[in-house]
């Protein structure tokens, strides 16, 4: 199948799919006139590319997953020590976005947001700047 019918298959856009076959996550056949020609295979593998991308993984990880998901002989215990990785940095982040949001609020709670010019969060803004 076309670039096309596996971007349709798999769920991937085929700008993406472009990208993962000049980094070498994928390896399509090329047809005699050098059309790329995608087996189920590579839609799969896509599919799988696809998830793992909105899982949030990066593409080193995306290719780790993908090598130990072709390696029949893998031990779980590699996914997993992988995945658990991905999940404590997505932790982190949501306790930085936590503490960003209560700062937020506060600075927004703490503005009247009329027409007079002071304002907490430029306030905040700018001792913060000045700080750094």
């Amino acid at each position: 199948m076309n670039i096309g019918d596996a971007a349709e298959a798999s769920g991937v856009p085929a700008k993406t799919i472009r990208y993962y076959e000049d980094i070498g996550l994928i390896r399509p056949a090329r047809d005699t006139n050098g059309y790329r020609a995608f087996r189920q295979s590579d839609v799969h593998k896509l599919a799988f590319l696809g998830r793992a991308r909105a899982l949030g993984f990066s593409i080193e990880e995306c290719r780790a997953l993908l090598g130990l998901y072709e390696d029949e002989s893998r031990a779980s215990e590699d996914v997993k020590k992988l995945a658990q990785a991905h999940l404590a940095r997505i932790d982190a982040k949501i306790r930085e976005l936590q503490s960003m949001r209560a700062t937020l609020g506060t600075l927004v709670a703490g503005c009247a947001g009329d027409h007079r010019p002071d304002c907490p969060i430029l306030a905040d803004l700018a001792r913060d700047a000045a700080q750094s």
